[in-house]
């Protein structure tokens, strides 16, 4: 977060693209639990998406590692960034709109700052840190809603499965941090893919079974858009503006996020967010300019 660059005409365009690629991935992932299980979802993302970047790193040239100690750290970071959160998150879809799921997807910024103050050393809490985080987790809380701390329900639960799969996305950022820092990034997204494999694979058929391929044109479509793109596709692009642009103009996409995958809700499935959700993402896009902190030094 402290890397600061100047963001290029190139640049801009691929963080949109970005934005639009996990912006659309809610909806497509919502599109599919209507036929395929929300484990079963998961294993299709993660197995699928390993196939493909392992392709990658083959056309690349790209060294695999051997040390068994990295394909452990690997295992780990597959079940922070995959398998914990993407499950948290699917299944909180079967139950609170995309947007939403969306908005609070952005507070993963302000877990990291957090998290990382917490186990790394040269990642202190400074002022500027502890207000933005404030600010931020305030957000969520108004994005959560009041009626959904006093009637909890299924929906409650739902909400604070999603924010369970961000805090885990803020963990897998320090653990990649320590343990990964040496590997390329593209060996390392096939590396903790196949780890979330090993995992979500065998846990797909003990839950849900074998998995059925007579869906619908609409289901294929959606898990082949949230395989290829929105988790291969983007996990390269990614890795590409972070090279390019640094942590903090990195950043910039978890704002630009919500705003498409509230549209794509509203006009493929209709949905319509009240209205402290949008205070709610207001309050995490002030918290995280003033993490970023740049808009305050000019």
């Amino acid at each position: 977060m402290n890397t600061q660059r100047t963001i290029t005409t190139q640049t801009w365009v691929e963080l949109f693209l970005l934005a639009f690629l996990w912006g659309g991935s809610f909806l497509a992932i919502r599109l599919a639990l209507n036929e395929v299980p929300f484990v079963t979802s998961v294993a299709h993302r993660v197995f699928w998406a390993a196939l493909i970047l392992w392709g990658y790193v083959a056309f690349r040239g790209l060294s695999i590692p051997r040390d068994p100690k990295i394909w452990a750290a690997l295992f780990v970071m597959g079940l922070l960034n995959n398998v914990i959160p993407f499950s948290l998150m699917a299944w909180g879809q079967l139950y609170i709109p995309t947007g939403l799921t969306s908005v609070f997807n952005a507070g993963t910024a302000i877990f990291g700052v957090i998290i990382a103050a917490l186990i790394l050393a040269d990642e202190r809490l400074t002022t500027r840190k502890v207000v933005g985080s404030l600010i931020g987790f305030f957000g969520v809380a108004t994005a959560i809603g009041l009626d959904s701390v006093r009637n909890f329900d299924i929906t409650s639960l739902a909400q604070l499965a999603v924010i369970g799969g961000t805090v885990s996305y803020a963990f897998a950022g320090v653990w990649a941090r320590i343990n990964l820092s040496d590997l390329p990034p593209q060996v390392a997204a096939a590396g903790m893919l196949t780890g979330s494999s090993i995992v979500m694979v065998p846990t797909a058929l003990l839950i849900d079974g074998v998995p059925s391929f007579d869906l619908s044109l609409t289901a294929v479509g959606a898990i082949a858009y949230y395989v290829i793109f929105a988790t291969a596709g983007a996990y390269l692009l990614y890795y590409r503006i972070l090279a390019a642009a640094g942590s903090a103009n990195t950043m910039i996409v978890t704002l630009l996020i919500p705003p498409v995958s509230i549209v794509l809700g509203a006009l493929v499935l209709d949905e319509s967010l009240s209205p402290n959700v949008y205070v709610g993402l207001a309050l995490l896009a002030l918290g995280l300019t003033i993490l970023d902190g740049r808009l305050f030094k000019r």
